[in-house]
C-alpha cells in the first residue's frame, strides 16, 4: 500500500466530522440566532405580497458576515412556502449575487440572469440591451403576479457598471401591466447609499434596515449550534469555540469568517490524523484564510484595480527603487496600460484605488511632505512572498501580461 492509499483511507476512517456542510457559507440554518428582530422587520415590509400587493423596496446594509443574506433568504423561503401553503402561485422570489463574475459585470447579463430564473433564455452576448430588457418585461408581465427581487451585494455591480441600471429596474413598474417589482438591495458598505444617483437613492431606500455586527458572546452561540451537528461529540478541546469567537469578533464581528475558522481548523486537524482539534488548530486556519482572503479579493476587484496593483507590485521588485511614490506608481500602470490596451485612467482615479488598496490591508500608504511640491504618499506592499508571486501570475491572466 503506497501513501496516497494511506491518506485515503486514515481520511476514510477518520471521526471528526458528522456533517461538515453546515460550516459552509451556503448552508441555510432552521433559525438564525440574534437576528430575530431583523428577521421579523423583513418579514413585516414583505408580507403584503401575499395579498398580491406592491411591498417597499428594501435595503439591507451591514459588515460582511452579519446575518443579510441568510435572514432575507430564510424570510423568502418563508414567505413562498407560505403561497404554496394557499395554492397560490402569483409570487416569486428572485436572488442575484452580483459579485458572480460573469453574472453581473454589465447590464445585459444582469437582466438575462434574471429571465434564467425565470425559465427563460437569452444568450450571454449578441443582442442590444433593449431587446433584452423588452423580453425580460415579456415574460414577467405574461400573468398577473408580484416579483421580489434580491440583488446581494448590489454595491458590486453599481462599481463594475453604473447605478442606471438599478434606476431603470425601480422604474419598471411604470411599463408594466400585470405584474409589480420590489427590489431588496443588499450591500457589506455602509456608505454605499451616499454616492447613489438621488434618484435612484430614493427608490431603492424606500425601507431600510442595518445588521449590526455579532459580538463575541453572539458568536459563541452561533458556533455553539452549528459545531453540535457538525463534529462528532468531544472532539473540540476547551477554548476552541471561544477562540474562533475572539478572532472574528475582531474581524468586525464576521460569523462567516467564525464558520470558516471552525471548519478549516477541523480539516486541519483531520489531515493531521489527530483525534481533535486543539487551540493551535485555530492559529493555523487563520493564518491560511488570511493568505486565501487576499487572494480572493485581489481576483475579485475589476481590471483598473488590477493593473494598478501589477504596477505596484513590478516597482516592489525592483531593486533600484528605494521608496515608492504615487507618481511612480501612475507612471508605470500607464506604461501597463499601453502594453495591455488598456484605457488609462486619471492620476485622480489611481490615487482612489491606492486608498482602497491601503483599506484593504494590501498596501500601506504613509501621507509624507514634500515641501513646495506639496504632498504625496509613500507605498509599501503588504503581500508576503508567497501571495505577491501567486497575485501576479493571477493577474498576468486575467490582464493578458502572460510571457511578460
Amino acid at each position: 500500500m503506497d501513501k496516497i492509499d494511506n491518506i485515503f483511507n486514515s481520511y476514510m476512517e477518520n471521526k471528526m466530522f458528522n456533517n461538515k456542510s453546515v460550516l459552509q457559507a451556503n448552508y441555510t440554518p432552521e433559525t438564525i440566532p440574534h437576528r430575530f428582530k431583523q428577521i421579523e422587520s423583513v418579514a413585516s415590509i414583505l408580507a403584503p405580497a401575499l395579498k398580491g400587493e406592491r411591498v417597499s423596496n428594501l435595503f439591507v446594509y451591514g459588515k460582511t458576515g452579519s446575518g443579510k443574506t441568510l435572514s432575507v433568504q430564510h424570510v423568502g423561503n418563508r414567505i413562498i412556502a407560505k403561497v404554496n401553503e394557499l395554492g397560490n402561485d402569483n409570487l416569486k422570489f428572485l436572488y442575484l449575487n452580483c459579485k458572480l463574475r460573469k453574472v453581473a459585470d454589465t447590464e445585459y447579463r444582469i437582466i438575462a440572469e434574471l429571465i434564467n430564473l425565470l425559465g427563460g433564455k437569452v444568450p450571454s452576448t449578441g443582442l442590444p440591451t433593449d431587446e433584452v430588457y423588452s423580453r425580460f418585461i415579456n415574460i414577467i408581465d405574461s400573468k398577473k403576479q408580484m416579483i421580489i427581487l434580491v440583488l446581494d451585494e448590489i454595491d458590486q455591480a453599481v462599481k463594475k457598471i453604473s447605478d442606471n441600471f438599478i434606476y431603470t429596474l425601480t422604474r419598471m413598474n411604470s411599463e408594466l401591466k400585470n405584474t409589480q417589482i420590489s427590489i431588496i438591495g443588499i450591500s457589506n458598505s455602509l456608505t454605499f447609499m451616499d454616492n447613489l444617483d438621488p434618484r435612484v437613492k430614493s427608490s431603492l431606500g424606500e425601507e431600510e434596515i442595518i445588521f449590526p455586527p455579532y459580538n463575541a458572546l453572539q458568536l459563541q452561540d452561533i458556533l455553539r449550534e452549528r459545531a453540535q451537528e457538525a463534529f462528532k461529540e468531544g472532539i473540540l478541546e476547551e477554548g476552541v469555540i471561544s477562540k474562533c469567537a475572539a478572532y472574528a469578533a475582531r474581524e468586525h464581528g464576521d460569523a462567516r469568517r467564525a464558520l470558516d475558522l471552525l471548519r478549516v481548523a477541523g480539516e486541519l486537524a483531520e489531515r493531521e490524523n489527530m483525534k481533535k482539534v486543539s487551540l493551535k488548530y485555530i492559529d493555523l486556519a487563520n493564518q491560511k484564510i488570511e493568505k486565501d482572503k487576499m487572494l480572493d479579493v485581489i481576483e475579485s476587484e475589476p481590471a483598473q484595480f488590477q493593473l494598478v496593483l501589477y504596477s505596484i507590485i513590478g516597482l516592489s521588485n525592483d531593486k533600484s527603487f528605494g521608496s515608492i511614490f504615487t507618481g511612480d506608481v501612475y507612471n508605470k500602470y500607464q506604461e501597463v496600460c499601453e502594453k495591455t490596451k488598456n484605457e488609462v485612467l486619471t492620476q485622480r482615479r489611481v490615487s482612489d484605488i491606492i486608498a482602497e488598496f491601503d483599506m484593504l490591508g494590501i498596501i500601506n500608504a504613509r501621507v509624507i511632505s514634500k515641501g513646495r511640491q506639496g504632498r504625496t504618499r509613500e507605498i509599501k506592499l503588504m503581500l508576503n512572498d508567497v501571495i505577491k508571486e501567486k497575485a501576479t501570475e493571477m493577474i498576468k491572466d486575467s490582464i493578458g501580461m502572460r510571457g511578460e
